[in-house]
């Protein structure tokens, strides 16, 4: 009997830890990352490459299609076809019922920039078909766009 309330008492302690608490969010909500999850990330200028900035939807099942139109500001150091090729076309981006994530993809292009100039592309969330929020919940809005700075080797 000893035994069997040790282990009760040893349950309960162990369930009643804090310290991996997991923040959940009751609020739909659409967000863009880059590869590594960040909402910021830097590439080098002798970089050729196809890099996918995801957009992440995050709510309960939907039954019907999601649109989410985004917007792309870019400084005024970079020239697209020349540093950079937007390569997806799509806009507004489209939620299928079962889908969650959906690229937006950019090629990088080996030029050298110029350091005093903006050498950013941002992408950035502009709105949704349902009202859901754009980046996390919060007044932050954390993760509503994306920005990628382009930099010499």
């Amino acid at each position: 009997m000893k035994r069997i309330l040790y282990l009760l008492m040893m349950m309960v302690a162990i369930s009643s830890c804090a310290d991996q608490e997991v923040e959940l969010f009751d609020e739909p909500f659409v967000r863009i990352a880059t590869p590594t999850g960040t909402a910021s990330t830097v590439v080098l200028s002798n970089v050729r490459n196809v890099n996918a900035y995801t957009v992440y939807l995050s709510s309960p099942p939907i039954v019907d299609s999601l649109e989410v139109s985004y917007e792309i500001i870019v400084g005024d150091g970079l020239v697209e076809d020349v540093d950079y090729k937007v390569v997806t076309t799509q806009n507004p981006l489209v939620f299928l019922p079962g889908i969650y994530d959906a690229p937006i993809r950019i090629r990088w292009l080996r030029n050298t920039v110029d350091p005093t100039k903006d050498n950013t592309v941002t992408i950035r969330l502009t709105g949704n078909s349902k009202g859901y929020n754009l980046g996390f919940p919060g007044p932050d809005h954390i993760q509503s766009q994306v920005v990628i700075e382009k930099r010499n080797e």
